[in-house]
């Protein structure tokens, strides 16, 4: 099958065309945008749902998107191990609907975070990781207010547990409990991250590292 991958696109999302770009112009695989109304992935085989402020953050962060109709879509795709990744709003909307643990509430100063920070590599075993060794060190910017992960202490067992964290602040920039940054479903297939890989792909932006991040999920559509 055709590595072709959809950008999920809802009414206030912002880094749809960050991440167009990264996966076209710097791994040349097929791209898709795809609006929100829609229902059906049409033959995709890796899904990005972006940054930004889905429905202008009503309610929840990512607690309307959760009820977009390509979302059913997406739940049921879960199930058959298509690899799925939700960068920060992105990673609010899996949490909501369910298909990763836990929650994400303000940070812990409060204010918005817009920064380069330094990421810990958890875990090399996801579908998103494996081009990285454990323990690297690695650079990317925050963009986030409600990036503060949250979960009861038997989610976070379990996470550390099954080895779910994939990614941890060096420097804790939000309160997240333990240092939480990424996280991914027990199948593996599901990324969840507050940090934007998709803005540390070209010197000229100051890190490349999250090329590895899309190599290793490309790799695996």
């Amino acid at each position: 099958m055709k590595t072709r991958i959809g950008v999920i696109v809802f009414p206030g999302s912002n880094c749809d065309y960050d991440a167009y770009y990264a996966l076209k112009k710097i791994f040349n695989v097929e791209v898709k945008f795809i609006w929100h109304r829609e229902t059906d992935l049409n033959g995709i085989s890796g899904v990005l749902i972006p940054g930004g402020f889905s429905y202008g953050d009503y309610l929840r962060t990512g607690a309307i998107a959760r009820f977009s109709p390509i979302m059913e879509s997406i739940i049921k795709e879960s199930k058959n191990g298509i690899p799925i990744i939700g960068i920060c709003n992105g990673f609010q909307i899996l949490l909501e609907c369910g298909l990763l643990p836990g929650a994400l509430i303000n940070n812990s100063g409060i204010k918005f975070l817009s920064k380069n920070v330094t990421l810990k590599v958890e875990s090399s075993s996801s579908l998103f990781s494996n081009k990285f060794n454990k323990d690297d060190s690695i650079c990317m910017p925050i963009a986030h207010k409600q990036g503060n992960y949250i979960a009861d202490k038997e989610t976070l067992k379990k996470l550390v547990d099954e080895d779910n964290i994939v990614f941890k602040y060096e420097n804790n920039p939000n309160g997240s409990m333990l240092d939480i940054a990424g996280i991914t479903n027990n199948k593996r297939n599901i990324l969840g991250m507050m940090p934007h890989p998709e803005r540390a792909c070209e010197e000229i932006l100051g890190s490349t590292d999250g090329t590895k991040i899309f190599d290793s999920m490309i790799g695996n559509c």
